[in-house]
C-alpha cells in the first residue's frame, strides 16, 4: 500500500476509524522528535491544535464535524514508559480535537496482536491498514486489508481493547490519584 492510498483511507471512511497502539514505544521523528526532546528536558511543548496541526484539523474539521467518529486504544505498561508518559500529551490534544482516547493495561490481555487502523469496522465497507513495526518501534510500512476474516478479527480485537480500557480522563485522574 502506498502512502497516498493510506492517506485516502482517512478521507473515504464513512462512519468510524479506530487505532490500536500496542507497542511500548514508537520511533519519534520530525517535529515530534523536537517535542519528545522538549518533554524529557522539562521544557514547554510546542502548541498543537486544530489551527497548527493538519492531523488534528483532519480529526476535528473533516470528520468529527461531519458526524464521523475517531477512537483509539493505547496499551500501556505499569509504570508508564517515558514514551507512554509523553504520549499522554498528544492524546490530550487529539481528544480536544474530537478523538475518543482509551488506555488499557498491557496485563489485561495476553496477546494484543499487531497495531492497526480499522475503518468502518463491523460494516460491509470495513477495511484496515495493518501496521508493521520492529520490536523497538521503527515503522516498516503497512499492509492494506480487505479480506473479511482478518477484518472480523480486528473488529473483535477492537471490541476487546475497548472493553479492557478506560477513557483518557479516567486514566489521568487515577494516575494523579495514585501518584
Amino acid at each position: 500500500m502506498s502512502g497516498q492510498t493510506f492517506d485516502s483511507l482517512f478521507e473515504s471512511f464513512e462512519r468510524t476509524v479506530f487505532r490500536l497502539e500496542a507497542l511500548p514505544a514508537y520511533e519519534v521523528g520530525g517535529a515530534d522528535a523536537e517535542r519528545f526532546q522538549a518533554y524529557h528536558e522539562g521544557r514547554p511543548l510546542s502548541v498543537r491544535s486544530v489551527r497548527t496541526s493538519p492531523w488534528l484539523a483532519r480529526i476535528a474539521v473533516s470528520t468529527v464535524t461531519a458526524g464521523k467518529a475517531w477512537s483509539r486504544v493505547r496499551v500501556v505498561d505499569s509504570p508508564l514508559s517515558p514514551y507512554q508518559r509523553y504520549s499522554l500529551e498528544a492524546y490530550r490534544e487529539s481528544q480536544a480535537a474530537g478523538e475518543e482516547i482509551f488506555l488499557a493495561p498491557r496485563s489485561a490481555v495476553r496477546d494484543w496482536g499487531p497495531d492497526f487502523w480499522l475503518f468502518d469496522g463491523g460494516t460491509p465497507r470495513a477495511r484496515a491498514a495493518l501496521m508493521r513495526y520492529s520490536p523497538d518501534g521503527q515503522f516498516h510500512g503497512f499492509e492494506f486489508v480487505e479480506d473479511p476474516e482478518p477484518l472480523a478479527g480486528m473488529e473483535q480485537a477492537r471490541l476487546n481493547a475497548v472493553a479492557n480500557s478506560v477513557p483518557l480522563n479516567v486514566f489521568l485522574a487515577e494516575d494523579v490519584a495514585g501518584a
